[in-house]
């Protein structure tokens, strides 16, 4: 197990700067996740953590050891990829042991030890097994023993299962999961999918265009994101975000006018003036229904989207739609009245530049 420390590393494809001084730093035994958007640059750090890309400038040390131009393998790190690539040829347990035979070492020891990995990821059924006989999620087991075999400092994945249906996937990171509490491994995880970061991570990293947004703890990322890139990022639908101006505020509290026509009053404010303009950021599952008399947003339904314990429904603003997470079943019409209650604690507040104005604690 080990520690890792990025310190203001970049990469360059010619005069294309890709990684734009990149701080980060991963503890002994944490699963750190990386996640953005495709193209953000976080496979290509991956790589260059893994030794497969080199590193422009900047430190990349392992428990405080400069890894710069160290070579993959003596690195002490493992990696498992998109694609399986198993060996079609060999057995499952020839795939999960090959590291091992590489290295020379005795055929006994290499029989337990890829028993002992087996029976971790519950393929001991499977061993004698090739690939082609294997489900997308036993292949994807099996990449993942032939990588904690050699009892790696790290184990880097590199969207491991954006190749499986939905069921697998809850599957697997539910299997994830309980590979790292089995083996204390420090994890690098890279994906675009957030929740699959929201489920397994002890840290997020955000990314955007190679550069990080924010580095915490998954709650902290959803509850007090830094910017609106975060906040949108984060989050399943992603945030609805109004434009408003601060009409007044007074004791702490701000009375805000939204350009889609409503109002509302937020309290715990400590950094806005009235006449400022702002960026009122209302998660949908902030959004409930409520009587048309009361609501705080009276509004037209474009959509709503039936799931059975919720319904998503995408309303008119005046400008781009957005949409309330419901909870419960609701039969709501194109073209309805609607209302919502908004519950105003949870409201986030951006200035024009997207940039996060934090509310005073409760």
């Amino acid at each position: 197990m080990s520690s890792i420390t990025l310190t203001n590393v970049r990469k360059r494809f010619g005069a294309l700067e890709v990684i734009k001084g990149v701080d980060i730093s991963i503890a002994d035994g944490e699963f750190a996740v990386f996640v953005g958007p495709s193209g953000c640059g976080k496979s290509t750090l991956l790589r260059m953590i893994a030794g497969l890309e080199t590193i422009s400038d900047g430190e990349f040390r392992l428990d405080g050891e400069l890894m710069n131009d160290v070579s993959p393998d003596k690195r002490g790190l493992a990696m498992v990829f998109q694609s399986y690539a198993l060996y079609p040829h060999m057995t499952v347990a020839e795939n999960i042991g090959f590291s091992l035979d590489l290295k020379g070492i005795d055929k006994p020891e290499i029989k337990r030890r890829v028993g002992e990995v087996a029976e971790k990821l519950q393929l001991s059924a499977l061993l004698d097994r090739r690939p082609q006989a294997l489900s997308g999620g036993q292949r994807q087991r099996v990449a993942i023993g032939r990588a904690i075999i050699k009892q790696p400092k790290v184990i880097l994945f590199d969207e491991p299962l954006s190749n499986l249906d939905a069921a697998l996937r809850v599957q697997m990171r539910a299997e994830l999961q309980q590979l790292h509490r089995n083996t204390g491994s420090t994890i690098i995880y890279v994906t675009h999918d957030q929740v699959e970061a929201m489920t397994l991570a002890d840290r997020i990293v955000v990314l955007k265009e190679g550069e990080v947004q924010q580095a915490d703890h998954p709650i902290a990322l959803y509850q007090e994101p830094d910017n609106l890139f975060v906040a949108q990022f984060i989050g399943s639908p992603k945030m609805n975000v109004f434009e408003a101006r601060v009409e007044s505020v007074a004791s702490g509290t701000a009375r805000i006018s939204t350009t889609a026509g409503w109002s509302t009053e937020l309290d715990r404010i400590q950094d806005l003036r009235a006449g400022d303009l702002i960026l009122l950021g209302i998660r949908p599952e902030d959004l409930s229904l409520a009587d048309t008399s009361t609501g705080d947003i009276i509004t037209t339904a474009h959509l709503s989207e039936r799931l059975g314990m919720e319904t998503y429904v995408t309303f008119d603003t005046g400008q781009e739609p957005a949409i309330a997470r419901i909870a419960g079943d609701h039969r709501i019409g194109s073209g309805d009245a609607v209302a919502f209650r908004i519950n105003r604690a949870a409201c986030h507040i951006f200035d024009r530049a997207g940039k996060a104005i934090r509310r005073a604690r409760p």
